[in-house]
């Protein structure tokens, strides 16, 4: 007979190690986890320290699943976004799942690493600016902005990238405010703070 099995019978054998339930157990039992998804570039105890702060610092994500808490981090460490800082990424409750939401800030960096993009910008255009935009064979695109001065209210805003590969060397994405407004009253956050009253 086995010493395992003999130890089990005799009531002595060591029981398993239990697995972690809360968000900081899993975060540092799996961190390998987050170690293996990270590119090089990123370091894992860096991401494990910055996801417990984001973690710690917003309650709702303790009523979150902690395992969609901790998939989430697994995802931002897969696409090399730092969570919270400087707007790359943000792990965000959904009742009780949580969600990895990337930031524009994160989103121009994932562009950035592509390599495909040489530059990419946006800009916001208002009343008293000088803003030509027209579409055809040829996209032309001028702004000069009120430099001294107010420049009365927002019109419109666009993003313009630069691209590395041959063909195309730009695009121009232009957006009104009312565009802008209505993509802004669609976000889950906005309709939140609708439903209860509060400001957004």
């Amino acid at each position: 007979m086995a010493t395992a099995q003999l130890a089990q019978l005799q009531g002595t054998a060591t029981p398993p190690p239990k697995r972690p339930t809360d968000f900081p157990g899993l975060l540092k039992a799996f961190q390998s986890e987050i170690a293996r998804a990270l590119p090089r570039h990123l370091n894992p105890d860096r991401m494990a320290r910055i996801a417990l702060t984001e973690f710690r610092k917003n309650p709702r994500l303790g009523q979150c699943n902690p395992r969609s808490v901790f998939a989430a981090v697994v995802q931002a460490s897969q696409m090399g976004l730092e969570p919270g800082l400087m707007g790359q990424a943000y792990l965000v409750p959904y009742k009780e799942e949580c969600q990895l939401i990337p930031g524009y800030q994160g989103l121009i960096e994932l562009v950035r690493r592509s390599g495909k993009v040489r530059r990419i910008e946006a800009h916001v255009v208002y009343e008293r600016d000088r803003f030509v935009y027209r579409t055809g064979l040829h996209t032309v695109l001028e702004h000069e902005p009120v430099l001294d001065g107010e420049r009365g209210e927002m019109r419109l805003a666009y993003a313009v990238a630069e691209f590395d590969a041959s063909g195309d060397a730009y695009h121009v994405e232009v957006m009104s405010r009312r565009q802008i407004e209505a993509i802004r009253d669609r976000s889950q956050n906005v309709q939140r703070a609708k439903k209860h009253g509060k400001t957004t």
